[in-house]
């Protein structure tokens, strides 16, 4: 909400609120690498992006979020970062880093800034109830990618949105902060700047999803957005028009593809298309009529395609996934985020498109539940426009907007605090952008 701090060392003059007139998202996954390039345009209605370039490819040198193999990581950036230049027709200096590397998680700072007497709320109160919650969160080997301010308290009275012009003597902040693993986060932003790409920022998955995928009135009322990876089911909570939970599970749709090939005694990449063409996660009448070849395991000498019915696969299926919905559902109540998240669930990213998936994830978290994709973004043809591509869509939507965050710029890994410039002429900058977007 709340532009205040920066953390690159750019001049102020670059550095005025506006989204650029060109800027690109990458999403590094474990399966694929999506890059989006954006630009800006100017329509009646006011700026509105429109992707111009979009690229993705195959990841490699990727696992759960970790760099396994420096030089093939680098390559595959390269490679989906050249693809969308070329359809772009530009070329890119720095990109907008969307990721569940470092397993994102919440914490709730509250702050407390009593006032010198009883007088008008100004900007400079703001600015230093932010400053001092911020230079004391430290969380060791972890950095900061998010500082979201839920609601302000200005002596008695709670649930503040703008505290500015009111009369008190305390002012309180509920701040949520964001924060991921420091190393993988480090090795990936290596991967890029090996490209000689800049890291503009970087965007936790289930935040920049449900930017895309949610509409108005679920962001308002509460919402959770599950975002479903091929290593890792991040989810989100969002309540009152801001993000309020996030959290991250080890666990996603290549260990749906490992137990079928387990199961079935397949290679794994039959046991990929097997699960795309024939898997569900409920089951169906014929299930035990409708039978399904699956190669043999190489080096299994003289054998031959084997047969197995389709409910034999679905019960591979459904108890991996109810694993995963049940793991996520129990953290949210641990958190007592269940509540705050409504009624509504969006069950988005690439391992959410197996049938059933929606009604089986309804059960489990006793929501109304639907799948999301990118519908708001201009520009995305259908081969991008699925659930796989939600965070890239969103990282572009949250810049285009202008981020509701307390600190801009990309995380430094230098320092252990989240404001490593936190002094000097490196300080914080008196620019309060949210207050300018939003009033």
């Amino acid at each position: 909400m709340f532009g205040l701090f920066d953390r690159s060392d750019a001049p102020p003059a670059e550095k005025s609120g506006k989204a650029p007139s060109v800027f690109a998202a990458l999403d590094i996954g474990a399966t694929k690498i999506a890059c989006f390039i954006v630009k800006t345009e100017q329509t009646v209605v006011g700026p509105r992006p429109r992707v111009i370039g979009v690229a993705h490819q195959p990841s490699r040198g990727i696992r759960a979020g970790k760099v396994t193999d420096m030089d093939a990581a680098s390559r595959a950036v390269k490679g989906a970062i050249e693809h969308a230049e070329r359809m772009a027709k530009t070329a890119l200096t720095e990109v907008i880093l969307v990721t569940t590397a470092g397993a994102p998680a919440s914490s709730r700072v509250q702050i407390e800034a009593p006032l010198s007497q009883a007088r008008e709320v100004s900007d400079r109160d703001l600015r230093r109830a932010l400053s001092a919650g911020l230079q004391e969160f430290f969380q060791p080997g972890r950095v900061m990618l998010h500082a979201i301010p839920v609601s302000w308290r200005v002596d008695d009275h709670r649930g503040v949105k703008d505290p500015r012009g009111m009369y008190g003597r305390e002012l309180g902040l509920d701040l949520h902060v964001i924060t991921a693993a420091a190393d993988p986060l480090r090795n990936l932003a290596t991967c890029i700047e090996r490209c000689h790409i800049g890291v503009a920022g970087v965007v936790a998955t289930p935040y920049a999803s449900g930017l895309a995928v949610l509409t108005p009135d679920e962001m308002s009322l509460g919402a959770l957005v599950v975002d479903m990876g091929a290593n890792a089911t991040s989810v989100g909570v969002f309540s009152e028009d801001g993000l309020v939970h996030v959290d991250s599970l080890p666990l996603g749709g290549a260990h749906v593809t490992t137990d079928i090939a387990r199961g079935l005694s397949t290679p794994p990449g039959a046991a990929e298309r097997i699960k795309a063409l024939y898997g569900c996660a409920l089951d169906s009448p014929d299930d035990d009529r409708v039978m399904i070849e699956a190669p043999p395991v190489a080096g299994e000498t003289g054998a031959t395609m084997s047969q197995h019915p389709r409910a034999m696969l679905n019960s591979i299926i459904r108890p991996r996934l109810e694993e995963i919905f049940e793991l996520a559902r129990d953290r949210l109540r641990a958190a007592d985020m269940d509540a705050v998240s409504g009624r509504r669930m969006v069950l988005t990213g690439g391992a959410c498109q197996l049938p059933g998936t929606a009604e089986l994830a309804s059960r489990v978290f006793g929501k109304q539940a639907r799948l999301g994709r990118p519908e708001t973004l201009n520009g995305l043809g259908d081969l991008v426009s699925g659930p796989a591509f939600s965070a890239c869509a969103g990282a572009i939507l949250r810049e285009s907007q202008g981020a509701a965050e307390a600190i801009n710029g990309a995380p430094s890994f230098a320092a252990a605090p989240g404001l490593p410039h936190a002094g000097g002429e490196r300080g914080p900058r008196a620019v309060l952008r949210w207050f300018a977007e939003s009033f």
